[in-house]
């Protein structure tokens, strides 16, 4: 061997050592090799063959050019020649995987061919392969079919007739083992899915139409190699913007901080009206919006929207700075400095404009606010412990009774109510309510009869609080929804199985069953359902949606298909719906009321709601 056309080894040997690091060297100039007498450019494709010298008779020491024959070197061109030969013919030309009707999912060429020439190959598969035969290949006049049924699928190798059958064999074993990895349904979706993946780990295993020594593990670790530029690039591009988000947050507190000290001095700290907010200064007064209640308390300063003084047209004056009307009824959220504040403000000719913003809590209630002048809403909340092999760790019901009044001259009352008689139900009243009057005749009404409930509906959505109940229980029969998960591991799938039983004691509504998943790439294969699902990927939750249960579905299953999993993974198991009937059967019989002159009693609408707070299965 020769680099720059000099002279071999003293010793006339030749050593693959050497070889290689003149290869590196001449690589490194852009020059070239001679070897046995043919001048060649040093390329990847020479390394390859300069690998396997020794498979075609070369002997590790051969004579210097000069004492070499014609005879000689004829004899090496021409091996040199076969050497060519052996690599330039393609064993491998395609690699497929096709559906039984012999649809085409994906194809992976490693010689150059028209798309038409493939496609004709393809196509005459299904064609070729007969039924009830044992082997697994079939030739035609130019080429031989190597494949291997997966499930619903063809895994083809189309390769030429001269290849070692033995070699193509275990480049198909190789093949079908690595698209489960990467497929995680042996389907049409599945394989088309992950099109891309399979096509990267196919050029890993076939080069140059030869099988390369790899296995599975080595296939994955080159196919996920991470890029550690991309790594720090992610890095720097997430500390500008972590960086831009405290500038960020920085510039509005100062800018808070300007408007807050502007308007101090506009109002000489007595009030500060800007911003949206008017801050008093008195840090014992509170203005309550609802008019007080029972769930109400006095707060510390003076806090009201006043955005409404440039977006409303007239606004609405507070009804309470004014003097309050005779026989006003229990203010236990409003102080007498309150009303003095008030009247302060009214008597300097300043216009107070009330604008309640709704709490976060009271979202669900502001979206179906009462119309009847009287209504009354009994609420239970489920929490629910279910172990998952069966029985119940914490059964516990707790729900309220609470009344809403709009108008004033209608505040004068007492409810009366009927319960369902259930023994394992205690009952609790509110502090001001006669408990003997309760207890003797069902009648709720303040100890006082001569005092009215508190009216309003702007305030505390959810009203006033008249009876509170609760209910424990470690019967499995009161149960009103129970779930099975029964998860099982077969091959590289982990196949679930989860239904639900509901009682019949309700009617379950906008019933979401919320099923914990290990982390997955797609989403899991649902092959059946009673209802809708979901998939959060961000989550890795799998949501299970029934929009009513009644007498025509009590029960229900799901069945879907992940990756191998432990069956912890799929634990706890969360539920989440809501009923029109509650355990305690509580009705308002009557409303009674208590001012003279034979009037008739008011209307009033009845709520009931049973949701759930915590219901899990563990």
């Amino acid at each position: 061997m020769r680099g720059e056309e000099g002279n071999l080894p003293e010793d006339g040997g030749w050593r693959m050592e050497d070889g290689m690091s003149k290869q590196r060297e001449a690589g490194r100039l852009g020059k070239s090799l001679t070897i046995f007498g043919l001048r060649l450019l040093v390329t990847p494709k020479l390394v390859f063959l300069l690998k396997y010298k020794s498979s075609y008779g070369f002997s590790s020491r051969t004579r210097p050019r000069s004492q070499r024959t014609d005879l000689q070197r004829e004899e090496y061109t021409h091996k040199y020649k076969q050497i060519r030969s052996r690599f330039s013919d393609k064993v491998v030309l395609a690699a497929s995987v096709l559906s039984k009707s012999g649809k085409v999912l994906v194809s992976r060429q490693f010689v150059d061919m028209t798309r038409i020439r493939i496609e004709g190959l393809l196509a005459a598969f299904p064609k070729l392969v007969g039924t009830g035969k044992q082997h697994t290949y079939v030739e035609t006049e130019n080429v031989r079919y190597v494949y291997q049924p997966i499930e619903a699928l063809y895994l083809l190798l189309v390769t030429n007739k001269q290849s070692n059958i033995l070699e193509d064999l275990e480049t198909l074993r190789l093949l079908s083992k690595l698209v489960p990895e990467y497929c995680y349904s042996l389907d049409e979706e599945g394989i088309c899915k992950t099109a891309f993946e399979l096509i990267f780990a196919f050029d890993e295993v076939i080069c140059l139409g030869h099988k390369e020594n790899v296995t599975v593990a080595q296939v994955k670790q080159y196919c996920e190699m991470e890029s550690h530029e991309e790594k720090l690039h992610k890095l720097v591009l997430q500390s500008k913007i972590n960086e831009t988000k405290d500038v960020m947050k920085r510039k509005a507190s100062e800018i808070d901080k300007s408007k807050i000290d502007k308007n101090k001095g506009d109002k000489g700290g007595f009030m500060s009206m800007g911003s949206g907010r008017i801050e008093s200064s008195f840090s014992d007064i509170s203005i309550s919006s609802s008019g007080s209640g029972f769930g109400s308390s006095s707060g510390l300063g003076l806090t009201t929207d006043v955005d409404s003084f440039s977006t409303k047209s007239k606004g609405r004056q507070l009804s309470s700075a004014t003097a309050p009307p005779k026989g006003l009824g229990m203010q236990l959220g409003k102080s007498q400095k309150t009303n003095q504040f008030l009247e302060s403000l009214k008597a300097e000719g300043e216009l107070i404009v009330e604008d309640v913003q709704p709490r976060a809590g009271q979202a669900r209630v502001a979206a179906a606010a009462p119309t009847d002048p009287i209504t009354l809403t009994a609420e239970e909340k489920l929490n629910v412990t279910l172990k998952r092999d069966g029985g119940i760790s914490n059964f516990d019901v707790q729900g309220t009774l609470s009344l809403q009044i709009l108008n004033q001259e209608d505040a004068l009352i007492q409810v009366q109510i009927e319960t369902g008689g259930n023994p394992g139900i205690l009952f609790k009243t509110h502090p001001n309510m006669n408990k003997e009057l309760f207890s003797n005749e069902n009648i709720l009404g303040l100890k006082d009869p001569n005092r009215p409930f508190p009216t309003g509906s702007a305030g505390d959505a959810a009203g006033v609080g008249l009876l509170k109940w609760r209910m424990q229980s470690a019967d499995e029969s009161m149960v009103p929804l129970t779930i099975n998960c029964w998860p099982s591991v077969s091959g590289n799938e982990t196949y679930v199985s989860i239904e639900y039983e509901a009682s019949a004691m309700f009617d379950l509504r906008n019933v979401v069953i919320y099923v914990p998943l290990p982390a997955l790439r797609e989403a899991p294969n649902v092959r059946q359902i009673d209802g809708e699902w979901r998939y959060d990927s961000r989550n890795s939750v799998l949501e299970w949606s029934i929009l009513l249960i009644d007498n025509s579905n009590r029960s229900g299953s799901m069945e879907f298909v992940v990756p191998p999993a432990d069956s912890s993974v799929f634990f706890p198991i969360s539920v989440r719906f809501s009923a029109t009937s509650t355990y305690s059967d509580l009705k308002v019989v009557n409303i009674i009321p208590l001012r003279g002159g034979g009037a008739a009693p008011p209307k009033f609408s009845q709520r009931t709601n049973l949701i759930t707070e915590n219901y899990q299965v563990v």
